[in-house]
């Protein structure tokens, strides 16, 4: 019995079976988002609302101590002066107002943050509602007469911490916030680069004043007065 090639080969080697390949498909066209997240350029001034706001808090700070210094002066003329340890402290609370409301405007100005300008003007919007309540629904501020009638300027006053949340919440704002604090260029000292003409003028001063002393004539000496009479009596 004859075994052909053909026969062996089957018999030890698997058949090759080929499969046709897959028809390869082209992918659905997506579309492209050529549109990106804007970023914001760089501000190198501040905006508009950082100023305002900066600007309310120093204004706010010289009306605080006009404003206390026209109380102080009526209640010292009044016959009714409060006690010393409720006028130091009403002093020490009205000079620590004073002093975060223009500090709290500068550190917003200078882009280190808005956290102590958004709590004083909540601060404030909490007394001036405190002060509109009692001045309404109590009798305690009945006496107080400013002028106009205390509700009428307390309703005006409380513009005054929400305009300032209003420019902290700005958008420009954030922008300016999100920057960080400015950095300080330190420049040269102008005294410094200059020594020969910062001499030259401080002895052209001392020249100066050296000639007047010397050429311009002494005022003559009147006559001496005469003694007061003193009565012997």
């Amino acid at each position: 019995m004859t075994i052909s090639v053909l026969d062996v080969r089957d018999t030890f080697v698997p058949p090759r079976v080929r499969l046709p390949e897959p028809a390869l498909r082209p992918l659905p066209e997506r579309p492209v988002d050529l549109e990106c997240t804007a970023v914001p350029a760089p501000l190198r001034r501040p905006p508009a609302p950082v100023v305002v706001a900066a600007v309310a808090g120093v204004v706010e700070a010289v009306a605080l101590v006009a404003a206390a210094l026209t109380v102080l002066a009526g209640l010292l003329g009044s016959g009714h002066r409060p006690s010393g340890l409720a006028l130091g402290a009403a002093l020490v609370g009205l000079a620590t107002w004073v002093v975060l409301a223009a500090s709290s405007g500068a550190v917003l100005l200078d882009g280190a943050g808005r956290r102590l300008y958004d709590v004083l003007a909540c601060v404030e919007l909490a007394l001036v509602v405190a002060l509109l309540a009692a001045a309404t629904l109590t009798p305690l501020l009945d006496r107080l007469w400013v002028g106009v009638p205390f509700p009428a300027l307390a309703l005006s006053l409380l513009t005054v911490p929400a305009g300032k949340l209003l420019l902290a919440g700005a958008s420009s704002t954030g922008v300016w916030l999100a920057q960080g604090p400015r950095v300080r260029v330190r420049r040269p000292d102008p005294a410094a680069a200059h020594r020969g003409l910062c001499a030259a003028t401080l002895g052209l001063i001392a020249v100066a004043l050296t000639a007047v002393a010397v050429l311009v004539p002494a005022p003559a000496s009147g006559a001496a007065t005469a003694p007061s009479a003193v009565s012997a009596h």
